[in-house]
């Protein structure tokens, strides 16, 4: 046994590799083997495991791509091939650069001009809940700043053990963030037969689960629902902020799909329904609010950049949040930029605008379009599932029959993943099983996301029905 494995962290020991690495790495091979000339039912895999927009096949934002040209290569804007605002907004963020360069580092929290534009920026969704820029750090994606978060709340060290109330299901990686940090998991269930409601009874129950067992110091919430595609009411959110108070909990909202809001839905924030709330609960509930620009239009997953807004911290709190942050430098100064065009996009007037416009309105209709896939599998045998109201998801209920879940016992594979293995092989659609984030005992869903373009969805949609009819037959 070597040095290094017998000291291994225990926290990172604990981190389990996803069983979907199994079923990524063989939608590779099979994409190989396609390639090779290998007979199949279909000529490409169809990826829809991830919530990334340009992966999924929806093209990038011309503004911002315009922008993060100039900003990497100036001599771009000597060029008349560039609109006029493109160029004052690349001179404008290089000024606010050390050394004019997008490669130089920056203040721990972001450049203050573009820490700025976020703070208007939330003032404005917020209905004028005052947002401070000192409060805001901008990071290598929100994921970054929810683990940095959980480092300053969880001791590792502690007897009992630190917990987190966490939603069921929940996004993965943050699970394993918080693997990876040692702090102990208190699950709450969102209510899946009515549409993945978040009920603070539930919130209770949890809480006295975790007697004697841990000691629960926040509690985490994802609005809209990631994988459940559900939006809370601003009745829900008020629940849960009065929850927190009389817990005495740290609120960690994850908002990062509010662009992503569908049919009569309304998205508010965790931030200005406190602030609505008035006093004393909006001067007293300690809330981190997290944001990114690898979600809504733009879209930019692989810049990595996200922010935090910290809520009533006391200030001998933020002194450790600042040292947090500073430890690693600065966010990349691209992805910085990325949010500042998020935030601050080309207005009517500007002659950007109407390509942006369209290129968003385009977006917008395309995921109207695909949010409606629910209603496709809710036609099939065996599958039940709750409209989509937002975020980039959509999560069906699988009801197995017993033969198909005795064979992926047989296995060694959890039902649902069983299901995505046989979907791949078959029908040459990559999705994940519900098992990577966590459903009750005796449940089985699937995910995909709604990104693509209407014709690889409807594509999608056509194997998966072909797919799920003769899978009914053959274990009926």
């Amino acid at each position: 046994m070597s040095t290094l494995q017998e000291k291994v962290c225990p926290h990172v020991r604990n981190m389990k590799q996803s069983g979907f690495g199994v079923l990524l790495g063989r939608a590779r091979q099979i994409k190989e083997e396609l390639k090779q000339g290998e007979r199949k039912p279909y000529t490409e895999v169809i990826d829809v495991s991830s919530g990334d927009l340009h992966s999924a096949g929806l093209k990038p934002l011309s503004f911002v791509r315009q922008v993060l040209a100039a900003c990497l290569y100036p001599e771009l804007m000597s060029s008349n091939r560039l609109p006029v605002d493109v160029k004052q907004r690349a001179r404008r963020l290089l000024g606010a650069c050390s050394g004019e360069s997008v490669g130089s580092y920056t203040a721990a929290s972001g450049i203050p001009d573009i820490v700025h534009k976020l703070s208007e920026f939330i003032t404005r969704r917020d209905g004028g809940v005052l947002s401070h820029p000192q409060n805001i750090y901008i990071s290598p994606g929100s994921q970054w700043s929810i683990t940095n978060l959980l480092k300053l709340l969880v001791n590792n060290s502690a007897s009992p053990r630190t917990g987190v109330l966490i939603p069921v299901p929940c996004h993965a990686t943050t699970i394993m963030s918080l693997m990876q940090v040692g702090a102990a998991i208190v699950p709450y269930y969102l209510n899946e037969e009515q549409g993945w409601k978040l009920q603070v009874e539930e919130l209770h129950r949890a809480l006295e689960s975790a007697k004697g067992i841990c000691n629960p110091v926040a509690l985490y919430v994802i609005n809209p629902g990631n994988p459940s595609g559900h939006v809370q009411s601003r009745e829900s959110i008020q629940e849960v902020i009065q929850f927190v108070s009389e817990q005495r909990l740290f609120l960690l909202a994850d908002e990062v799909y509010q662009e992503y809001i569908y049919g009569e839905k309304e998205f508010f924030s965790y931030k200005r329904v406190l602030g609505e709330m008035g006093p004393p609960l909006s001067d007293t509930v300690e809330l981190a609010s997290f944001y990114s620009a690898s979600k809504g239009f733009l879209g930019e997953c692989g810049l990595r950049g996200g922010y935090v807004e910290l809520v009533n911290l006391d200030p001998a709190v933020m002194k450790h949040v600042y040292t947090l942050f500073s430890k690693d430098s600065c966010a990349p100064v691209l992805a910085q930029i990325a949010l500042d065009l998020m935030v601050d996009p080309p207005q009517p007037g500007d002659p950007s605008h109407p390509l942006y416009n369209m290129e968003t309105q385009h977006i917008k209709t395309t995921l109207l379009h695909n949010a409606r896939a629910f209603e496709v599998v809710n036609s099939l045998p065996g599958f039940s599932c709750h409209p989509v109201e937002g975020g980039a998801f959509v999560f069906p209920r699988l009801h197995l029959p017993p033969k198909a879940i005795q064979k992926a016992k047989k296995a060694g594979m959890q039902p649902d993943m069983f299901y995505c293995s046989r979907l791949l092989e078959e029908g040459g659609v990559l999705t994940k099983p519900g098992s990577e984030y966590g459903q009750k005992e005796g449940t089985y869903h699937i995910r995909f996301c709604i990104l693509p373009t209407v014709d690889i969805m409807e594509e999608l949609l056509k194997r998966l029905t072909s797919f799920h009819m003769q899978f009914m037959k053959d274990f009926s």
